[in-house]
């Protein structure tokens, strides 16, 4: 008999090594899955490699959730739609495995009523708290413009979640063995607008460039390591995102080959103070998209739904 109260039940197979898969429960999102951190992890260091995570899918589902009732077909709708609910559901497990390793990431928000932790990083933390990269906060334009981040976003997702598999923590493997899946649909979606847009018309090609010239700047950010980063990369847990800058590169250069158009010169965007998204530095659109995010949980704290 299946308990619809537990998202995981039924899908531990011993035949892939205890991986699970993603639930849409609104109960314990790790419900059932060993959370003890790793010998010789710091806590407090996993839960920040999870919060920079998990952030950015955050975001980047908010981002592409916008697109409702605007993109150009309903088809796309539909796709981009689901797409920010596959970012969503990472998003969840990320911040809710920041919050087994170090509990003391989570805002408190009653105490009378607390919220479940994963709601509590997403509705509670003001912006410098957030640790997403600059990429996914950016408006999300035309359509080519979004086409163009979420090539990005995606091919350089897909190339961490990658390697996160092997992870010496067993959350991060199983939440980057179901992920790749789900990303190499994201990254295939948006490589094949690409083309389209490039192969497309004068101006649908004029369109890609443009979107391209606003988003790539920001596409340096994605490669700098932080030391936590560094830290758990040289204990197996983490990924140094340096290392997958060549096969960033190859995708990205065959998909816009392919579609007849180049990278756009000019530098890339700096940081401020030495601080970008990762250490809470975020562009003028951040305070934006928690106001809307943000305001129906922090107007009633202690609401339940």
């Amino acid at each position: 008999m299946i308990d619809h109260d537990n998202a995981y039940q039924g899908l531990d197979d011993p035949t892939t090594h205890g991986q699970w898969a993603f639930g849409t429960s609104f109960d314990d999102p790790l419900a059932g899955v060993d959370t003890t951190l790793p010998d010789g992890v710091d806590g407090a260091q996993l839960a920040a490699y999870c919060l920079m995570l998990g952030d950015d899918a955050l975001v980047s589902a908010h981002r592409l959730a916008q697109w409702c009732t605007h993109a150009p077909e309903l088809e796309e709708e539909m796709a981009l739609a689901n797409i920010s609910l596959d970012l969503l559901g990472q998003a969840r497990l990320l911040l809710a495995r920041a919050a087994t390793a170090d509990a003391g990431v989570v805002p408190v928000v009653s105490e009378t009523s607390p919220a479940p932790a994963e709601d509590a990083l997403a509705f509670f933390r003001d912006e410098q708290d957030f640790r997403n990269v600059r990429l996914t906060e950016l408006p999300n334009g035309d359509f080519a413009q979004s086409m163009a981040r979420l090539l990005i976003f995606s091919t350089w997702r897909l190339a961490v979640f990658d390697r996160l598999r092997t992870s010496g923590d067993p959350v991060l493997a199983a939440v980057a063995d179901k992920g790749v899946k789900e990303l190499t649909y994201h990254r295939d979606y948006a490589a094949r607008w690409v083309v389209t847009l490039g192969c497309g018309t004068t101006e649908s090609a004029r369109r890609l460039a443009d979107g391209l010239a606003r988003v790539w700047p920001y596409a340096a950010e994605l490669f700098v390591p932080t030391a936590t980063e560094l830290d758990l990369a040289a204990a197996s847990v983490a990924v140094d995102p340096r290392t997958v800058r060549e096969e960033f590169d190859q995708v990205i250069e065959q998909v816009l080959h392919a579609a007849e158009t180049a990278l756009p010169a000019g530098p890339s965007i700096g940081r401020t103070g030495g601080r970008a998204g990762r250490e809470g530095a975020h562009t003028e659109w951040m305070g934006y998209i928690l106001a809307e995010t943000q305001s129906v949980a922090r107007a009633n704290p202690e609401g339940v739904w």
